[in-house]
């Protein structure tokens, strides 16, 4: 099942195993389950400390527990954990074996001390990025606290319950049979979701922090670029972030940073993430900005209200809070978010297989999900406002290759339409007034980002965009304050650019705070 190279390297990790673990297997006569016995079978040969039954009783087939054994301690898989799941297998095999996580002390005792029975189910999907990350979140809650239960199901292999509990994206998870949310989802929002004082416990932790030097809004690859600039100057840094990563965390394949031929968006985030870590900044995820209030004295301090109520103060401010999908806004694409609606199709292109979709617009993201789902999906429509394709013509001619695709310019998206999901789409011909409908399973939306700036209107100047207006400097309107990365008006939203807008807005910050008076009122510090 595994090839020699990666048998090898397996078998290095599986040496960090403690505690003996037995796989159990729920199989039948099928193939998948013959190659799910192959990979188990392959496992079990690396180390002396894994052994393999093959008698499990789960209702799904092909499926296997990783227990611990003499305890209660262990997770499950529903389906073969490759490709992207791969690494959450190898995890789980430590972790189960008694391997320590990688996660803060602080995390592992609130994780333990949660109370109540939790039966976690989540459906992924093999060549989903983001599911990893929630999967992993989930199967490490289980080891630490073995009143979690959670088993990650391949929805590919289960059509028939995807079908049933209308699972319509990737990751998608339910709690003891209940929707519990969808999306990439850290241990830290897991717990915080079902420890309901984890919130009100922060902000009181918060509440107590002394005033920064500079304080960075936003996680992405700007901000976590200013705070390391920040950092190495030796001045006091804190970053709060609503999801550190951001953006960067929903992106595939990653072929244009500079000196790094290939990487994945997970693996970037972390690598940021452990990067700031290496140097003295206070790093505070999971906290979304509110409100930015300026001193009425030019030397006092900044304030940001967070939503869970508790303030931060800053002698400077660099904003990098990034954006987001845009959305159509037009009747039932809220609705049928998750229904039918999706903005991934990566994540949720499996799930749509033999299927017709979907993809709104004709620039280069639009294109290339358009060719990846053509490979998947039974057919896709593209449809593109303008009166012709925006992307480049290398992946036009691709696209017009391909024999269940087709394309329809001067497309107005005006309603999704549907029951309990997706079931078509109208549109306006914007050359001749004419209303159509098609008849489809899927909305894939591709048009471009939205700046996450809602928090700062009337506050500081934005463009007409929403966009926040900066200079060469990266300086605001409000001299102290500093914006970085797609959040402004600088063009090309690149993550290379945003790393250098970030690095230089935190240039620009010293040099501002180097410049002001020495007595800086620092009295307001809670």
């Amino acid at each position: 099942m595994l090839d020699a190279d990666l048998k090898t390297q397996l078998q290095a990790y599986l040496e960090k195993v403690t505690h003996p673990i037995e796989l159990v297997a729920s199989v039948d006569a099928s193939p998948k389950s013959q190659e799910l016995l192959g990979l188990l079978q392959d496992i079990e040969s690396l180390s002396d400390k894994i052994t393999l039954r093959t008698n499990g009783n789960d209702a799904r087939k092909p499926s296997f527990a990783i227990n611990r054994i003499g305890t209660d301690v262990g997770v499950s898989f529903a389906g073969i954990p490759l490709g992207h799941e791969f690494t959450s297998l190898v995890l789980a095999l430590l972790q189960v074996g008694g391997h320590p996580p990688k996660v803060s002390d602080e995390v592992i005792e609130q994780v333990r001390n949660i109370e109540g029975e939790y039966r976690f189910e989540t459906f992924m999907s093999l060549s989903c990025h983001s599911c990893p990350d929630t999967v992993q979140a989930l199967n490490l809650m289980s080891v630490i606290n073995p009143n979690i239960k959670h088993v990650a199901i391949d929805g590919a292999l289960f059509q028939d319950e995807v079908n049933e509990r209308q699972v319509m994206s990737v990751p998608t998870v339910f709690l003891n049979g209940e929707h519990f949310d969808q999306g990439r989802m850290t241990i830290e929002q897991i717990a915080a979701r079902i420890d309901s004082g984890a919130a009100a416990r922060e902000a009181e932790r918060i509440k107590t922090k002394a005033p920064f030097d500079v304080l960075v809004v936003g996680g992405g690859p700007a901000g976590a670029a200013a705070a390391i600039y920040a950092a190495r100057k030796g001045i006091r840094t804190g970053v709060a972030a609503e999801r550190f990563g951001g953006q960067v965390l929903d992106t595939m394949s990653i072929e244009n940073f500079i000196s790094v031929p290939y990487t994945e968006g997970p693996q970037l985030a972390a690598s940021l993430e452990q990067h700031v870590h290496e140097y003295d900044v206070d790093v505070m995820n999971l906290q979304r900005a509110e409100k930015l209030i300026a001193p009425e004295d030019p030397n006092g301090l900044f304030e940001v209200r967070l939503a869970n109520g508790a303030s931060l103060k800053s002698k400077t401010v660099i904003i990098s809070t990034g954006a987001r999908w845009r959305n159509m806004n037009v009747p039932g694409e809220q609705e049928f978010r998750n229904k039918g609606v999706t903005y991934c199709p990566h994540c949720d292109g499996p799930l749509f297989k033999g299927k017709r979709v979907a993809v709104i617009g004709g620039g280069n993201s639009g294109v290339e999900a358009a060719i990846d789902l053509a490979g998947i999906v039974g057919h896709v429509t593209l449809l593109e406002f303008d009166s012709k394709l925006r992307a480049d013509e290398v992946l036009q001619r691709k696209l017009r290759s391909l024999p269940n695709v087709r394309i329809i310019v001067n497309a107005q998206t005006t309603e999704v339409v549907g029951s309990d999901k997706v079931s078509g789409l109208k549109y306006n011909d914007r050359a001749t007034g004419d209303s159509h409908q098609v008849d489809l399973e899927g909305v894939f939306v591709q048009i471009g980002l939205l700046p996450n700036t809602e928090w700062l209107k009337g506050t500081i100047k934005l463009s007409p965009r929403g966009e926040i207006e900066v200079d060469a400097r990266g300086e605001t309107s409000i001299p102290g304050v500093f914006g970085a990365g797609d959040v402004t008006t600088v063009p090309y939203k690149q993550i290379v650019i945003a790393m250098g807008e970030g690095a230089k807005a935190s240039l620009s910050a010293f040099d501002h705070l180097i410049r002001m008076p020495v007595d800086i009122k620092e009295t307001e510090a809670a």
